[in-house]
């Protein structure tokens, strides 16, 4: 989502993706461990970068290939200006080729993750309300007004318990240790099971109350946090759902550095999707690499 106030604000970066070449976004956290065509065909992308440590290192970054997968360009900058020379200079490296259609021969059901089926999914976005010290810096301006995005899958027998008026502890717990958390500058670290202090959360008709209490046990991180929301149902299904936490967090992770100081206020948003984002397909970040993990 930075980058979008970023990189992707830039209308000549933007014009070019739309008319140039044919864009495509992809978590390389799965792509560089997929054992099947897709992954084959990254890497052989990817390998001709300067980050093709498959196994430990992260690929991640902005790059340019040709259909058949000859590598064009790479950065992993956000200035507009660093991204519109590569691009230039990978255009001039171009030149068009005949290749055959890249198929699915394979997929590798590990990295290959899909909403529960009779569940829900639900967008979920936080926010740094406050506690920022002012700045004049253009790129800290964008890391501190960051709206953040994930996505929360609910079970198809959670579903089936909040259409009739109960809060599963199952999904009380998913929501607090993989969604209450501050990932508005980067990749935040999860709360583990023993860092949940304390969750409550009920649904009385058509609201939706909550609590949570979260602490790491050096306290180098905390939330407390009350959630607020309603609920619809009909014939037995959730059709609408709104909530909203807000609390005082506290500390940050070794991807999200640059915090404010002290406690500030962060506040997340859950939103039952209707199906008409692309990003609705994204599996939770909490999910990779450990579905059984996230959902019962």
């Amino acid at each position: 989502m930075i980058d979008r106030e970023s990189t992707f604000a830039d209308k000549e970066i933007v014009n070019f993706l739309q008319s140039r070449v044919i864009p495509v976004a992809i978590d390389q956290w799965f792509q560089r461990r997929q054992k099947d065509s897709e992954g084959d065909f990254y890497r052989r992308i990817a390998s001709q970068g300067p980050r093709h440590d498959f196994e430990s290192g992260t690929t991640q970054g902005l790059y340019m290939a040709s259909a058949d997968g000859t590598f064009l360009g790479y950065t992993n900058n956000r200035s507009p200006e660093r991204v519109k020379e590569m691009l230039r200079q990978a255009m001039l490296k171009f030149r068009p080729v005949a290749t055959e259609q890249l198929t699915v021969e394979r997929e590798d059901p590990r990295y290959t993750l899909t909403a529960p089926t009779g569940g829900l999914i639900v967008r979920v976005q936080a926010k740094v309300m406050g506690g920022y010290e002012e700045t004049d810096d253009v790129m800290k301006q964008i890391f501190q007004t960051a709206l953040s995005r994930d996505n929360l899958w609910v079970s198809q027998s959670e579903h089936s318990a909040i259409a009739a008026g109960r809060f599963p502890k199952s999904l009380a717990l998913r929501i607090a240790r993989f969604h209450l958390v501050d990932n508005t500058r980067g990749e935040p670290p999860m709360w583990r099971e023993s860092e949940v202090v304390k969750t409550n959360f009920e649904i009385d008709g058509t609201v939706v109350r909550g609590h949570a209490e979260l602490s790491t046990a050096s306290g180098d991180r905390s939330y407390s946090v009350d959630l607020l929301g309603e609920l619809r149902t009909e014939d037995g299904k959730v059709v609408e759902w709104n909530m909203v936490a807000s609390g005082s967090f506290f500390g940050d992770g070794r991807y999200t550095r640059g915090a404010p100081q002290g406690k500030f206020p962060l506040a997340i948003s859950f939103t039952l999707a209707d199906g008409n984002d692309i990003a609705d397909d994204i599996p939770p970040q909490g999910s990779r690499g450990w579905l059984r993990g996230y959902l019962p």
